[in-house]
């Protein structure tokens, strides 16, 4: 299965496109997509659309996960990275991929074996794990990649077909 993963964001949405097949993971690329602070939302929200109709368009993947947003203190800024997450969402249904959602806890858990995982720590899991050759810039990358990683682990699963995840 060829996994689009995404660590959404307003500023910087992080993305990680990854082939898993028999246990095997095979990076197909990952970056993020990024917009300027001064540009205007809807302005940025558009920039995220056509990236991500860009990278869906060039890797064709079969499956679609994300990460669940980590809701911080300040709320516009929360408010704003939501819509950009549901955008990049929608993007994905536009393209008839079903989206599959996880929280920080178990993205860290799957990847590092422990949920309460450092950044670091998630970051030398997605080199080690998925044989890079330096850590993945930036950090939101890395999490994209995390994520894919997460899916991959879990969507093979017995419980995972059992419950339709």
């Amino acid at each position: 299965m060829i996994i689009l993963g995404v660590d959404p964001g307003i500023a910087i949405a992080g993305w990680g496109v990854i082939d898993h097949d028999r246990g095997r993971f095979r990076v197909l690329g990952y970056g993020s997509a990024t917009t300027p602070a001064g540009m205007k939302t809807e302005d940025r929200l558009l920039s995220l659309y056509r990236d991500f109709c860009e990278i869906i368009e060039h890797y064709h993947p079969t499956e679609f996960a994300a990460e669940e947003l980590f809701w911080n203190t300040n709320q516009k800024t929360g408010i704003t990275v939501a819509e950009a997450r549901g955008v990049i969402v929608m993007t994905a249904r536009k393209y008839g991929l079903t989206v599959s959602e996880y929280t920080p806890l178990q993205v860290k858990q799957s990847v590092a074996g422990y949920g309460r995982a450092t950044k670091q720590q998630v970051i030398a899991m997605v080199t080690s794990l998925l044989r890079l050759p330096s850590p993945p810039k930036p950090d939101d990358t890395a999490d994209a990649l995390a994520v894919a990683i997460c899916h991959a682990n879990s969507a093979g699963s017995p419980l995972a077909k059992y419950y339709n995840l």
